[in-house]
């Protein structure tokens, strides 16, 4: 066998070996995070009153006692280590008690001083701000009590005392970190829950309250022309019947996808394909609005194909929104819907403005919850939102939505 070979067995040995270690490694890990959290408790105080027990009886000859008293002490500590999580400052009390006694009517054992140091990070780790702090009362007189049995220096307890303020100041700050983590997420989850019941809310309005006004339009112009022109009334209630069903079809979507576990696209999205009149596929949304009186004309430049989809969703519910306040509110006969790229002092943006002929805003209006939609859809896509009065007397409203 030549050196390479014998080199090359020995390297894949030695692979071999640790990827088993590995794995056992991984195992063991595995295997610990199946355990229930009682288990996970009670398993470093049985370690410790094993070793504690073990300490004493090998000190068996020098102990003050009976071997049932001298060990009646360690078992205290290390039920104290088993309720550590659960009642943190009884805990560390009782252990601290534990101490004590031991100390000073047994002899200081070598893992004691351990076993406290344990309960003191435990007592900032698991404690409540005010009893954490309040806990750390008990510090001195335990660590004095230690050495009360023992020939030492003033500064051993000293320096003992500080050693062990600074192991609970480790716990007190791990505990406050993951309080102000657990704080931020809670907030977060909270903003997105208002976020997305703010998202429905808007977009149930906009696909709602446009289609029942255009279909209460609808109705109504059906009615007054029911008795002189029947052709024009057919016209008409064909036009509620494919509002309707356009109404649903758009709330399936928005239920369908807020069941989905992975949503994959935006419900809001409801524009479908491009209409062949026009590139930004307003043409479907102008169609009630022509049968309930309102005369639309679109002005839509023909580069809007490539618009993401989220911008093309707030395109199509800005214009909707905006025709259904001219329709119902101002009672306009005709409106010019204007959608065109622009170049600002931001950057590229798309201007989407709505004008129409109707009686105008009242004096001192306030927005509603349409107006505050499109605002909310705008600040979202970093652009911002204009209306008011317009030059005709009517009722205008630009939005630039910014372009990425």
């Amino acid at each position: 066998m030549t050196s390479r070979q014998a080199f090359g067995d020995g390297a894949g040995a030695g692979q071999v070996r640790a990827t088993g270690a590995q794995g056992t490694g991984e195992r063991a890990w595995a295997w610990a995070a199946r355990l229930p959290p009682a288990a996970v408790d009670v398993l470093p105080a049985v370690v410790v009153l094993a070793a504690m027990v073990a300490v004493r009886l090998g000190s068996a000859p020098d102990l003050r006692g009976p071997l049932p008293v001298a060990l009646a002490p360690a078992v205290v500590i290390a039920a104290s280590l088993a309720v550590r999580r659960r009642w943190p400052s009884t805990a560390y009390a009782v252990g601290t008690a534990g101490l004590a006694v031991e100390a000073l009517w047994l002899g200081s054992g070598s893992l004691t001083a351990f076993a406290n140091l344990f309960g003191v990070y435990s007592l900032g780790l698991y404690a409540t701000p005010g009893r954490a702090v309040l806990g750390t009362l008990l510090v001195p007189p335990g660590v004095l009590a230690h050495f009360a049995s023992e020939d030492a220096s003033a500064a051993v307890p000293v320096a003992v005392v500080f050693v062990w303020l600074l192991v609970w100041a480790v716990g007190y700050a791990t505990a406050r970190r993951h309080q102000e983590t657990e704080q931020r997420r809670a907030l977060a989850r909270r903003e997105a829950v208002l976020g997305e019941r703010v998202r429905i809310a808007r977009e149930l309005h906009d696909i709602v309250g446009h289609s029942v006004n255009a279909m209460l339009v609808q109705a109504g112009a059906g009615r007054i022309v029911l008795a002189t022109e029947p052709e024009r009334t057919r016209e008409l209630l064909l036009g509620v019947e494919r509002t309707g069903r356009d109404a649903l079809a758009e709330l399936d979507r928005l239920l369908g996808v807020l069941r989905a576990e992975d949503p994959a696209e935006d419900p809001a999205d409801g524009g479908g394909e491009a209409d062949a009149e026009d590139s930004a596929g307003l043409g479907r949304l102008v169609r009630p609005m022509a049968d309930a009186g309102l005369a639309v004309r679109l002005s839509v430049a023909p580069d809007l194909r490539d618009l993401p989809p989220d911008v093309r969703s707030s395109v199509h519910r800005i214009v909707q929104e905006a025709l259904t306040n001219a329709l119902r509110h101002g009672r306009a006969r005709s409106a010019e819907v204007t959608v065109r790229r622009q170049d600002d002092a931001d950057g590229r943006s798309l201007l989407v403005r709505v004008v129409d002929e109707g009686d105008g805003p009242a004096p001192h209006y306030r927005p509603g919850r349409g107006l505050r939609g499109i605002g909310e859809r705008a600040d979202a896509l970093g652009g911002h939102v204009e209306h008011g009065t317009a030059a005709g007397g009517g009722f205008a409203l630009s939005v630039a939505l910014r372009l990425r």
